[in-house]
């Protein structure tokens, strides 16, 4: 019989204690707003009213963390580092997970927000693009630390069974779907901190396991993550 735990507390924690002095329901929820302004300008993209592109939708997530808390540090894929460096918050972007995904209409990809404080996750928000051509629709998956994991406000839970890994090209679904209980574990090598950020932080607060693919300690400045929902996690390790 299969054991009634999950990840948690079997492997080191990688999101915060604490969101520091910003109360974690002011954070989300500019978090939430951010992930949701990049997202729009796909919408309209997919529908032909608007020719998006990544960088817009970075610069329309930012427009949103600026004028929240102008002193805060942002990492993005497309504009790199700005900002203040002495900020003990770092937001890491990814205006478009899944590109090539995207670019053939397959249906797995998404706009990735996630903060640090001190270098560890506090908040995330990944809003994933679903169903496909001639039905397109979003969900938005959100965690704070010590919150709990949501897909469009209501709580999710990783699951409890040892069916298998999926791997759909983007790193943020990917790290969603374990979450969400549809997947139990996901890898990969050579990924970015944006790539990671808000992912493991839902992972993590859905009761999953995030460690490196040795096993290791993680931190999104490192190169490899496996995220999976505890059960299976030692035998997908590396």
């Amino acid at each position: 019989m299969l054991s009634e735990t999950t990840g948690r507390g079997q492997f080191p924690m990688v999101g915060s204690q604490s969101t520091g002095p910003i109360p974690p329901t002011q954070l989300i929820q500019v978090v939430e707003a951010a992930a949701k302004s990049g997202a729009q300008l796909f919408i309209l993209s997919i529908i032909g009213l608007f020719c998006s592109t990544d960088k817009m939708s970075e610069e329309s997530i930012l427009e949103i963390v600026r004028k929240n808390f102008p002193d805060h540090l942002i990492l993005g894929e497309e504009g790199g580092i700005i900002g203040d460096p002495s900020s003990d918050y770092l937001w890491c972007i990814d205006p478009l997970d899944g590109t090539t995904n995207f670019a053939h209409g397959y249906p797995s990809f998404a706009v990735s927000v996630g903060v640090l404080f001190q270098g560890n996750p506090v908040a995330a928000a990944v809003v994933e693009f679903v169903g496909g051509p001639m039905c397109w629709n979003t969900r938005i998956f959100s965690a704070t630390a010590g919150g709990g994991a949501f897909c469009n406000g209501e709580k999710i839970h990783a699951s409890k069974t040892e069916k298998g890994v999926r791997r759909l090209g983007a790193a943020a679904v990917d790290m969603c779907h374990v979450a969400l209980g549809i997947v139990e574990a996901y890898w990969e090598y050579r990924l970015k901190p944006w790539d990671m950020a808000a992912g493991v932080l839902i992972v993590e607060e859905a009761g999953g396991a995030v460690t490196r693919m040795d096993g290791g300690k993680f931190c999104v400045f490192d190169r490899s993550v496996l995220v999976s929902n505890g059960i299976l996690h030692d035998k997908v390790r590396m």
